[in-house]
């Protein structure tokens, strides 16, 4: 599982490779290829789309992360807020199977007993990749109508991006991070500031970096 911008800077390399004709499965006709390069910030958008059920009460993991019933790069017949939906759940998959091959979880041991600590220093080393972030974010902040599940609020929606507009706007660092967890995952300073002390760890770990670049790198 990535965080936020991890899955933003995932999405624009696999939308440079659309682009440029570097993904050549059968499924990526000319229409569906079109229709996503055509409308890129609907395919961010729903890339960052399932795990607005951290800030959703009625919303479990399985209702956003298992709602495709196969996980791949098939996008057709899906608008493009789904696609970029279904490219979240895929690339947690992916992600995880890049740290296992690794072993990251073995190196990083005790300390990796926040998984939300390594994504969210993956945001921090990969923000770079990308280059429009206040044109990202006010479209988060201005997202269109959508089509949205069940007992899902739209107004819940709104708020979710609007975090994850204020979250991209700068490279994260220690401050940042910590508004981020406690307005997503609505958690008190005590634990919050374990989860930090936690990225700082990592962050001195030269293996855990390189690791954590590799995802990137490998992804799609």
């Amino acid at each position: 599982m990535a965080s936020q911008i991890a899955h933003i800077v995932y999405a624009k390399k696999f939308l440079d490779k659309l682009e440029k004709g570097e993904m050549r499965e059968d499924f990526f006709d000319n229409e569906t290829t079109k229709k996503i390069l055509t409308h890129r910030d609907e395919f961010l958008l729903g890339c960052v789309f399932p795990d607005v059920r951290l800030v959703a009460e009625n919303i479990a993991r399985k209702d956003t992360h298992m709602f495709f019933a196969q996980v791949d790069l098939d996008f057709r017949d899906l608008t493009v807020f789904q696609a970029g939906w279904k490219f979240h759940v895929y690339c947690d998959m992916k992600r995880e199977e890049i740290l296992n091959r690794y072993n990251f979880y073995g190196i990083t041991q005790e300390i990796e007993k926040s998984w939300t600590a390594n994504k969210l220093l993956e945001d921090e080393l990969v923000y770079g990749v990308y280059n429009n972030w206040e044109k990202l974010k006010h479209y988060f902040n201005n997202i269109p109508q959508l089509e949205l599940p069940a007992g899902l609020a739209r107004e819940t929606v709104e708020f979710w991006y609007a975090i994850v507009a204020k979250y991209i706007e700068g490279q994260p660092n220690n401050r940042t991070m910590h508004i981020f967890i406690t307005k997503s995952k609505q958690l008190d300073v005590q634990k919050t500031d374990h989860i930090i002390e936690k990225v700082d760890r990592l962050r001195k770990n030269p293996v855990v970096l390189e690791i954590l670049k590799k995802v990137y790198l490998e992804i799609v």
